[in-house]
């Protein structure tokens, strides 16, 4: 039967409010709270004081209507789904697209999102991977400084908008991933420590004393999160979850909290009858994350791999800023192409030490790659977009590799026409101090590369979160039109030929010209010809075959020989070899 109750070990006295009327609650020996003096009831607002204190949101809230210092709201998860016949979404061979639901359409709002299910169907989308949606400080942020982790975003529209989105995807074919964030909370609207040791000073990370997953205490704060990853999957039908930076989940227990995630993950599929699957962030290039349990790994489905992006856009544009001096050559290219990872136990020089180990063994699906995602944008000073600073050449070599790729590609919102709407780092928070510290850290950050404050954005200014809102008239026209076109048709061979969602790594050929900067990626019966150089290239074939897939009208082919444009790339299917 539900009923209120709440973990909360370190007061001595909790009282549950309820519409304004009190309820003294019951401890176990546990440290849970509990009453079965009030039955909740839809809609019911309500919140625990704790020693007499403020009136503080339940840590389990499914619902905060007035964001995160608000009351809760209960709900009870009952909703008329109509995906029944829905079987799921294999990563292996699917094709992601990360959106962010308040930039996406102009409104921000799942309902809104519904709107564009067409379009991304038609573009040929396996699954979107939807940023964080945790209840935060304020009506517009990325969502990694969520404090309310199991309630979807008020402005978005709460709980029962998300599962209409959820439940038009699957009537739509399409899969979706959610980004949820375990490693650390926001600062505004975060009152866990004050029910009990939800963090550990043992540990430490970026954003201060870790979550408590070894320490006293810590078998409940671990349950905290593992419920959450399966109410995801289980009360809103979501087919998957992004963890973000799963390295600094510190946790020196015998069973790794991933492990017994994904453990729980797995139990879960085979009760619903669907796959369900868990990506981690990590930039430890440690394949222990995605080795199976079996194998001594922790299990997860798949890694994102931004050294695959790296290694892409430090040729591409020539940047070595920062972590591109770590990369920048067409080799570096070359073995990101091959395996994703570039940094499996060699040098590196941007860390001064050797970093990472070598994928081998691992299926070429268990790596999400990309061109663009929210990171590699919006970390940037001005969240400015690859097609500013690009040759339209540019962006359809960097599709082109993406989508031939033995990975699992991940599109961001807008990227597949080119988009010029940039994506900028924005919050809302109410608490003018806290506002004002992230503002001065954003301008400090950049400043010290060497921006002029005065360029860096305000993430306090809702002007830099309307700059960030997708401009969808830009598809109709050129050269996003084409561009468009571009992708959808590169999404189309992967679907027509087998080999180019063939995740099986010994099965992909890189050559690379140096000094004439091409590259040659063979894909089965598919080659990739790239050419980075300033003068036009021309590959010769002994045997049949055809251009699949050129962006320039201008690629010629005759006798066996053909004429690849300089920034350009050209598509070519080759007969089967003799047997």
């Amino acid at each position: 039967m539900d009923r209120y109750e709440v973990w909360a070990p370190t007061p001595s006295l909790v009282e549950l409010v309820v519409d304004g009327e009190r309820f003294e609650l019951r401890r176990s020996p546990a440290g849970w709270w509990s009453t079965d003096a009030v039955v909740p009831e839809p809609g019911a607002r309500y919140g625990f004081a704790l020693d007499g204190g403020p009136v503080r949101p339940d840590p389990r809230s499914a619902s905060q209507p007035d964001g995160p210092d608000g009351l809760s709201a209960w709900i009870d998860h009952e909703f008329a789904w109509t995906d029944g016949d829905w079987r799921g979404v294999a990563l292996a061979g699917a094709v992601l697209y990360e959106l962010h639901v308040g930039t996406f359409t102009p409104n921000g709002t799942f309902d809104d999102a519904i709107e564009r299910l067409p379009y991304l169907r038609a573009l040929g989308i396996d699954a979107v991977e939807v940023m964080p949606v945790a209840e935060f400080s304020g009506s517009r942020g990325w969502g990694y400084d969520g404090v309310d982790l199991y309630a979807p975003h008020s402005a978005y529209g709460g709980p029962q908008a998300m599962k209409r989105f959820v439940d038009a995807c699957h009537a739509h074919g399409i899969g979706v991933v959610l980004d949820v964030v375990y490693n650390h909370l926001g600062p505004s609207g975060n009152y866990l420590a004050e029910f009990g040791p939800y963090f550990s000073e043992r540990h430490h990370t970026n954003w201060g004393p870790a979550v408590n997953l070894d320490g006293p205490g810590s078998d409940e704060v671990r349950r905290y999160v593992v419920d959450n990853a399966l109410m995801w999957l289980r009360d809103y039908h979501v087919d998957g979850l992004r963890l973000d930076a799963v390295h600094a989940l510190v946790d020196d227990s015998a069973t790794h909290l991933l492990e017994e995630l994904a453990g729980e993950v797995d139990a879960l599929a085979a009760s619903v009858g669907r796959p369900l699957f868990l990506i981690g962030e990590s930039d430890l290039n440690d394949p222990k994350f995605v080795r199976s349990r079996d194998a001594g790994g922790y299990g997860l489905t798949a890694a994102w791999a931004d050294e695959w992006h790296h290694a892409l856009r430090s040729v591409l544009t020539g940047e070595t800023d920062g972590y591109y001096a770590d990369f920048g050559t067409l080799h570096h290219l070359a073995k990101a192409l091959r395996q994703a990872w570039v940094y499996d136990g060699i040098w590196s020089p941007h860390r001064g030490r050797h970093h990472g180990r070598s994928p081998g063994g691992l299926s070429g699906h268990r790596f999400v790659v990309c061109t663009q995602n929210h990171d590699q944008v919006g970390n940037r000073a001005e969240g400015d977009r690859p097609s500013l600073n690009m040759s339209p050449g540019r962006l359809r070599i960097a599709a082109a590799l993406l989508l031939t790729s033995p990975f699992t590609p991940m599109l961001f919102q807008g990227e597949e026409w080119g988009t010029t709407t940039p994506f900028q780092y924005f919050t809302d928070h109410a608490d003018p101090d806290l506002g004002r510290a992230v503002s001065e850290g954003r301008r400090n950050e950049f400043s010290s590369f060497g921006w002029d404050p005065a360029d860096v954005p305000d993430p306090q200014e809702v002007t830099t979160y309307r700059r960030s809102v997708l401009d969808w008239s830009e598809a109709d026209a050129e050269p996003h039109r084409t561009t468009l076109a571009w992708y959808q048709g590169l999404i189309e061979l992967r679907r027509r030929y087998p080999c180019l969602s063939d995740p099986r790594l010994d099965r992909i050929e890189v050559d690379v010209d140096v000094e004439a900067r091409t590259l040659v990626v063979r894909r089965g019966e598919i080659d990739v010809l790239v050419n980075l150089g300033l003068v036009e290239r021309t590959v010769v074939y002994d045997g049949m075959y055809r251009i699949v897939a050129a962006p320039f009208p201008d690629v010629s082919s005759s006798g066996g020989r053909v004429v690849v444009p300089p920034d350009s790339v050209v598509l070519v299917e080759r007969a089967p070899s003799p047997r």
